[in-house]
């Protein structure tokens, strides 16, 4: 069946394997999507959206490198939300609500119509390896398919097992069996793994619910995108609802507490910090007499409804029981019980940053395989794998992107120079360049490198590229053009903001907090220019920010120009820490261990202090 070799095989379909899939194969390898389930290929396992705070961020580097998350999510949403807007441009993040089935659909009819890339169904139990180099797989049922090189995406399936009160079994996802075999050769060959937790909360029959006791949660009024490509726009949305549980709630859910697998012991991995369940929530947050719970529908058409906040693995009938208590769930049917799964994964310290194994060459992990957890995490990750893996193949140089370029950089480097001990998600506070890598110039930063290693379409290119010269045109106009006191201050008057006594450039006066472009657009000189350039609303809103955070802009450039220095200093693969005498014995261990290519990287390390960083540049030679 399989005579010949794949360039790049990539196992499991979900985010990161579709992504992996989708760049390996575009960039011209030929490529094998292999996977337990092909009617699962891009499957929403937890809920039904995509995006969010940091995570939006993602999605649009995704999309601005040539990825199809965004494309994919735009084409099969049912709600779009710009999240954040009352904050700086930074921390504004877009999400959207997906329809489940069509998200998985356009995922599978999008992977279908690329080329080089073929298709497999069925588990693979173990990796043909030859020497320090992985050279295939190898199927349940025996066969053996070669391959340059290997991408894992598991997701949770290696060795899953699903927790409901005190039953458990095997299993990847609800109704889909386990992957064996994998973790023991891996183990065997030397990888050090670990275990994880994630939940999922009940999915109930929408018809059930009662929304006049709830909170309507509208999308935006102008609904946006997240492809920087031409997607259409959303005309009708559904709603979303909130509503909130209660010490009854609390009670009855308290009362299953002694059949819960997280306080039993049946649980012994460590679950997302940041998505409690709402046994951990209320046990947590003990002084909390209520707790958010937000109605999302599963798509267009479904009335299956994803409970969001009361993620659980208590036993079915105490789900049911408490969730009878909230407010517009009183006459609540499910349609399945939540669930957490436990699941095996390989710290992420044992990766480069192109997410190549340090042991095995041209063997790749991506996704939760490497301790992350959520949507966007993986596809990012995927991504970047299957990027690699094509630019190895073909002696190119690797593609890895910084962290004052990327999130996606911030991901990575996070993931390779620190490990986690818990799933990792990401927020913008874990990068300290957000100013620099806001959600409305991905395009700006990323296209032109997706488009040449050969990703990103040359039409993408031309759209960045005016993009860039028409909000720099602006922000010129602004600078250069005169406003005189009578026809700025009845508008300063309208915003309460400070009138002006002479006549100054347009630029230093829509600096103000208060002044917004809107407000500049009652300026005839400023109507006029628009209307004749015929700009768009994103070169709008860049050159907006671009004049009103200039200031903070150019400092986080500043910081990162200083960061890039060290960065520049590289640190042979087989430095020998030990005979660096002065270096701290934790630092030596460490640096030993994760191996960081440059004195940047071993920087961020764990455990490695500036004092030793000095000492290694002088070893170094500066």
């Amino acid at each position: 069946m399989f005579e010949g070799e794949y360039d790049v095989i990539v196992v499991g379909g979900g985010h990161a394997g579709c992504e992996a899939a989708a760049a390996a194969a575009n960039m011209g390898s030929s490529t094998l999507l292999v996977t337990m389930n092909l009617q699962t290929i891009g499957q929403m396992s937890c809920n039904p959206a995509m995006g969010g705070i940091a995570k939006g961020q993602i999605v649009r580097e995704i999309d601005a490198l040539g990825g199809y998350s965004g494309v994919i999510t735009d084409r099969s949403a049912i709600q779009f939300k710009m999240l954040n807007k009352s904050k700086g441009p930074a921390m504004w993040s877009p999400r959207a609500q997906s329809d489940r089935m069509r998200f998985a659909e356009e995922w599978r009819m999008a992977l279908e119509q690329t080329e080089n890339l073929d298709f497999y169904q069925e588990m693979v139990s173990d990796l043909l390896i030859s020497g320090d180099r992985v050279a295939g797989v190898r199927t349940s049922l025996g066969l053996e398919i070669r391959g340059r090189s290997v991408v894992l995406t598991n997701g949770t399936f290696l060795n899953g097992l699903i927790h409901i009160g005190d039953k458990q079994f095997g299993g990847g996802r609800a109704g889909e069996r386990a992957a064996r075999g994998i973790t023991e050769q891996l183990t065997q060959v030397g990888f050090d793994s670990g275990r994880m937790k994630t939940g999922t909360p009940p999915r109930v029959d929408g018809r059930s619910l009662d929304y006049s006791k709830m909170v309507v949660q509208p999308g935006d009024d102008e609904p946006g995108r997240f492809s920087y490509l031409d997607t259409p726009l959303l005309k009708r949305q559904r709603d979303c609802h909130m509503t909130y549980t209660s010490p009854e709630v609390h009670d009855l859910l308290r009362e299953g507490f002694d059949r819960s697998p997280m306080f039993n012991g049946r649980i012994k991995s460590i679950g997302p910090r940041y998505c409690p369940s709402i046994e951990d929530k209320i046990h947590r947050f003990s002084d909390k007499d209520r707790h958010q719970i937000f109605v999302e529908p599963e798509g267009w058409s479904t009335v299956e409804v994803y409970v969001n906040g009361f993620s659980t693995s208590l036993p079915e009938d105490v789900q049911y029981r408490a969730l009878k208590s909230v407010a517009g769930f009183e006459k609540v049917k499910f349609f399945r019980p939540g669930y957490a799964i436990e699941y095996d994964y390989f710290p992420p310290t044992q990766l480069r940053h192109t997410l190549e194994t340090k042991l095995i060459s041209n063997l790749y992990f991506a996704g939760q395989i490497n301790g992350t957890t959520g949507y966007e995490e993986a596809a990012s990750q995927g991504l970047m794998a299957g990027i690699n893996a094509h630019l190895k193949l073909q002696e190119k140089e690797p593609f890895i992107l910084r962290r004052d370029e990327a999130y996606i950089g911030v991901l990575i480097d996070d993931l390779i120079t620190k490990g986690t001990e818990e799933p990792y998600r990401m927020f913008t506070s874990r990068a300290e360049y957000r100013t620099l890598l806001r959600q409305d110039n991905a395009d700006l930063r990323l296209t032109e490198r997706g488009y040449r290693i050969g990703l990103a379409s040359e039409a993408r290119l031309r759209a960045v590229e005016l993009k860039r010269s028409q909000a720099e045109e602006l922000v010129g106009f602004f600078k250069q053009t005169s406003f005189v006191p009578e026809e700025i201050n009845p508008i300063l008057e309208t915003v309460g903001s400070k009138k002006v006594k002479q006549g100054d450039k347009l630029f230093k006066v829509f600096a103000r907090p208060q002044v917004a472009m809107k407000h500049m657009l009652q300026l005839d000189s400023v109507s006029d220019y628009i209307r004749e350039k015929d700009l768009g609303s994103e070169v709008l809103e860049q050159a907006e920010i671009e004049v009103k955070y200039s200031g903070y802009i150019e400092k986080e450039k500043t910081n990162a120009d200083k960061l890039q220095r060290l960065e520049n200093i590289k640190i042979p693969e087989q430095f020998d820490y030990t005979q660096v005498r002065s270096l701290s014995y934790e630092a030596r261990e460490k640096l030993g261990k994760i191996r960081p290519a440059t004195l940047s990287q071993a920087s961020r390390v764990s455990g490695v202090s500036p004092s030793d960083i000095s000492v290694l540049m002088v070893f170094l030679g500066r």
